[in-house]
């Protein structure tokens, strides 16, 4: 079983700047791609980032292109999401989720395996 902790939301007003963190457990965290998914009230929960295992490629979200970097640590198993620019539209509960057995890139949803609790980021206007 795998484990995954979210840590780092919280209020900021617009244009502000958070670092979202997802802890691992594991010893084989390497080997999984990893992915931060978020839903606002009312929402689909969509696709934000994705890393490969080795954080060699990345992909994103249209919505937060240029904004958003995703990041990984493999020595420590932790993912990183850095928010830039924030808008009030990017209220949401921010999960991550792992991919122990990518078969392709960027993973589809669907091959996400395990899940973390979430962490709430809100964004005053």
């Amino acid at each position: 079983q795998v484990q995954l902790v979210e840590s780092g939301g919280g209020l900021v007003q617009a244009g502000g700047s958070l670092r979202l963190s997802c802890a691992a457990s594991g010893r084989t965290f390497s080997s999984y791609a990893m992915g931060w998914f978020r839903q606002a009230p009312g929402k689909e929960r969509e696709f934000v980032a994705a890393i490969s295992r080795s954080g060699s490629s990345t992909y994103y979200a249209d919505s937060v292109k240029g904004r958003f970097a995703i990041s990984r640590d493999n020595a420590k198993n932790t993912v990183y999401l850095r928010m830039n620019s924030l808008k009030p539209e990017d209220t949401a509960v921010y999960y991550c989720a792992a991919d122990l057995a990518p078969t392709g890139w960027p993973p589809h949803p669907r091959e996400y395996d395990y899940w973390g609790q979430g962490t709430q980021v809100t964004v005053s206007s």
